[in-house]
């Protein structure tokens, strides 16, 4: 065996499932060579790892990542994701492909999660978001599954953007296969993560603790369509956990494609957003990165005074109304009634034509 961290924290990333409490206190405290150490040695429940350790070939495994141009990362390299140092269970070592500098090209990020089994509508909205997230320089991070994941790698590849797709399963393995094209695409462009060995297979287990990446290395989390039961919200519980800040995109009430989304933001734990601008609100610097509030329609009638809101109310469209009449309708003095037609008028509100007066047609208010 080589007593060397790097090797060692490789070997562990073939021996030892990601998220192994029982492991992870080990490297915490004994370091990561002796804790291989002491796989090999197989004493107690370490001897669990009995077939791995005799399957166990990591010069394989670094061999088999240069061919595909993949490099290895271990928390004392300047490549690191800083984030992940802050998680409960970091990962040993991360496999990368790709010709970004991982670190920064996550210190702005956004994971984009969401249900496989997405509507149209789910899929336009993560592409439109991670579109907007990527042309304000900012990175858009996901799973490369189907439905979502897709769609917000694709929205960010679509005007240039850096994206990272982290997997389950080993780093030169594209899953799903049909998906093939876009992960490699990917690791032309962005960046493609994993933190099992290469060759390693997809298992469910290994998506679930893949998520705590997608959350841990990013700023914030955006669930754009989920269902009650969606693996995504597991990426919400590790955001959460992380105290990293969480959004969720609505949907119909009708839709229960929806529904998972809908209850994160009823127990509170996501901040419902609708916009690549909110999201940034939402997840960036405080004052930096916030967004303008939405406004309605500024119309020439606001901020009207009492009087002359209620003399514009008077006035009719098509035929012409007298002063007397206006009196009546708005039960104020003459003089207060004149005066404020006055100031209708300047406004581009009111005409005035023999003495009778009639509300100024909108498209001729725009005209001017």
């Amino acid at each position: 065996m080589r007593a060397d961290d790097r090797w060692a924290r490789a070997a562990l990333s073939r021996l030892v499932e990601p998220c192994d409490k029982e492991v992870h206190g080990l490297v915490e405290s004994v370091g990561a060579v002796e804790t291989v150490q002491r796989i090999h040695e197989g004493a107690g429940r370490l001897g669990r790892f009995a077939a791995r350790v005799a399957a166990l070939d990591t010069e394989r495994d670094l061999a088999i990542a240069a061919t595909v141009g993949a490099r290895l990362l271990v928390p004392s390299d300047e490549e690191w994701p800083e984030r992940l140092r802050e998680i409960a269970l970091p990962p040993w070592c991360l496999w990368v492909r790709g010709p970004l500098h991982l670190g920064e090209t996550v210190e702005r990020s956004v994971a984009v999660v969401g249900s496989r089994t997405a509507t149209s509508y789910g899929e336009q909205i993560a592409a439109e978001l991670a579109a907007g997230l990527a042309t304000r320089g900012w990175t858009v991070v996901s799973g490369a599954a189907f439905g979502i994941d897709g769609s917000a790698h694709r929205g960010a590849l679509a005007v240039d953007g850096p994206t990272v797709a982290v997997l389950a399963g080993g780093v030169e393995r594209p899953y799903p296969a049909a998906h093939a094209a876009l992960i490699n695409r990917i690791a032309a462009q962005g960046l493609v993560v994993s933190e099992v060995a290469p060759g390693s297979a997809p298992m469910r287990s290994r998506f679930l603790s893949r998520n705590r990446l997608i959350a841990g290395m990013t700023c914030g989390t955006v669930v754009v369509e989920a269902d009650l039961r969606s693996g995504s919200r597991n990426t919400v519980g590790h955001a959460t956990d992380a105290g990293r800040p969480v959004g969720a995109v609505p949907g119909p009430i009708t839709s229960m494609a929806s529904s998972g989304c809908h209850e994160e933001i009823r127990d509170g734990r996501a901040v419902l957003v609708t916009s690549a601008a909110e999201v940034i609100d939402l997840v960036g610097e405080i004052g930096a990165d916030a967004c303008e509030p939405l406004h309605g329609p500024v119309l020439p009638e606001d901020g009207l005074s009492l009087l002359d809101a209620a003399v514009l109310e008077a006035v009719p469209f098509r035929v012409g109304t007298d002063l007397d009449r206006l009196v009546v309708a708005t039960a104020q003095p003459a003089l207060g009634v004149r005066s404020a037609l006055g100031r209708l008028e300047r406004a581009g509100l009111v005409v005035e034509s023999e003495g009778r007066w009639r509300k100024r047609p909108a498209r001729l208010r725009s005209a001017d």
